[in-house]
């Protein structure tokens, strides 16, 4: 599924967003301006029960915002259920209550989504074929700054949340995946925990989908290992969470991961503790996917108190 990856998911950010969701509310936050990156739409769900008063909830950052609750608004008319999900998963206790924020992407979603400190450790040549295939540089490091110093405290004003690291998470899909684990690295006092699904390692593809390539595996995931050893987070303090599918992109996921769990296992996380990294095979490289497995890195990154 390569339009997942090169194609540019465009936001009509004038279009207001859908407020019909299956279970708990949805609110409409509208446009956020940023003084770090581009405008875009956010919304946050708040489970069933929710109260202004009383014990407070835990926070789940996502990205890709427009796809979580509705399928209206899902870029490919296909959405992660996170609403059903995650309000079930609380009413069972499985997950202590959280509220979610669902940040939109914008245009600009390849290069918002891509750390800059992996992009970095790659040669000239593949920083070029990167930026003509992205439209331009990263720019994580922007996103990251309107997340943590724009969008969280005025969460943190807004909703009855609590605002320390060990209820502060950050999940995505895909590219998605990428920036979540560089918010947990250039933020390790925000977040306390990341899930990364479907973790878009190779950067980029050929245009069937396919691996680019052995030269092209050991030069993009030898520059993943030179930025992630130094950069992961205290495994005493964090959680992190990675999987893949067998199919479509997905297929040519599998080594990559596999070279990066040997870097956090390296950094001494341990499997099932505070590290998770699953394969779900015939899994595809879609929301479907996602929604039917989102239960497992939500009740590992959210375990009840």
């Amino acid at each position: 599924m390569i339009r997942y990856v090169l194609a540019l998911v465009l936001v009509l950010l004038s279009v207001p967003a859908a407020a019909d969701v299956g279970a708990g509310t949805l609110v409409d936050l509208g446009i956020v301006k940023s003084a770090y990156a581009d405008p875009r739409h956010v919304q946050v769900w708040l489970p069933s029960g929710y109260r202004s008063d009383g014990p407070k909830y835990a926070v789940l950052y996502m990205h890709d915002g427009q796809n979580l609750f509705d399928k209206a608004t899902a870029g490919y008319g296909m959405e992660w259920q996170i609403d059903e999900t995650l309000d079930e998963l609380i009413k069972e206790n499985q997950v202590r209550p959280a509220i979610v924020v669902g940040i939109w992407n914008t245009p600009k979603r390849l290069q918002e989504y891509l750390p800059s400190r992996a992009f970095t450790g790659l040669p000239s040549d593949y920083q070029t074929k990167i930026k003509a295939l992205y439209g331009g540089p990263p720019l994580a490091d922007g996103y990251l700054k309107f997340i943590v110093r724009e969008l969280k405290p005025m969460i943190d004003r807004r909703f009855n949340v609590r605002t320390d690291r060990a209820n502060t998470v950050i999940m995505g899909s895909s590219m998605g995946s990428l920036v979540s684990l560089d918010a947990i690295n250039q933020y390790p006092q925000v977040f306390g925990g990341a899930g990364m699904m479907s973790t878009h390692w190779p950067l980029f593809m050929t245009p069937d989908g396919k691996s680019v390539g052995d030269s092209e595996y050991e030069t993009v995931s030898s520059a993943f290992v030179r930025y992630l050893t130094p950069a992961l987070p205290d495994p005493r303090t964090h959680r992190l969470y990675f999987d893949h599918g067998s199919e479509t992109l997905d297929a040519v996921y599998a080594r990559y991961q596999k070279r990066v769990d040997g870097v956090v296992r390296r950094r001494g996380y341990t499997k099932n503790i505070n590290w998770m990294s699953l394969s779900y095979p015939g899994e595809k490289h879609n929301e479907i996917s996602w929604a039917s497995r989102v239960a497992v890195p939500l009740q590992f990154l959210l375990p009840p108190d």
